[in-house]
């Protein structure tokens, strides 16, 4: 086994829990990295398009400014097929990432994300994250859409560019 392969599927699984009272998922996932190499995977843009989202989907940025109050727009591209999404960086700090998270195929459905880097000390951190959409309906259309796809092999490929020590 590879150390790539070991760093991989250390953590293989992120946890992925809807929320019975409100219309919200919480994603956890621990990572073998500090708050700030998270931060900066998240914030970078030529970091985030390395490891977000699906295998099979390549991530282009249009607009990137990851700063409080600043805005943000990619697409996801897999063949012909292309998908937009863009939002607003409400709170973009050391422990935390407050931002909207918007699919321009349905515009009228804003979500609110909370990201949040919990130091386990070592070199290692958990992330929190939350999404808070408009209804109940549309956090289970996400639950069925397949995200855990794209969050598990986007997390896996973090954990490679992490321990590759590319962040």
């Amino acid at each position: 086994m590879t150390e790539n392969t070991a760093v991989q599927s250390r953590y293989a699984e992120a946890a992925i829990e809807a929320d019975d009272r409100v219309p919200m998922i919480r994603i956890t996932r621990d990572f073998d990295a500090t708050p700030a190499q998270l931060l900066r995977a998240h914030t970078d843009p030529e970091l985030y398009v390395r490891w977000v989202g699906p295998n099979d989907i390549a991530t282009e940025i249009d607009q990137w400014d990851a700063r409080s109050g600043g805005s943000w727009r990619f697409r996801n591209v897999r063949g012909e097929e292309e998908y937009a999404f863009r939002g607003c960086f409400h709170e973009v700090g050391p422990e935390r990432i407050v931002q909207t998270f918007t699919w321009e195929g349905m515009p009228e459905s804003v979500s609110l994300e909370t990201l949040r880097f919990e130091d386990l000390g070592d070199g290692r951190t958990r992330l929190h994250a939350q999404s808070l959409v408009d209804s109940f309906e549309g956090r289970d259309a996400w639950l069925r859409s397949g995200m855990e796809v794209g969050v598990n092999d986007g997390y896996a490929k973090l954990d490679r560019l992490l321990a590759d020590g590319a962040v």
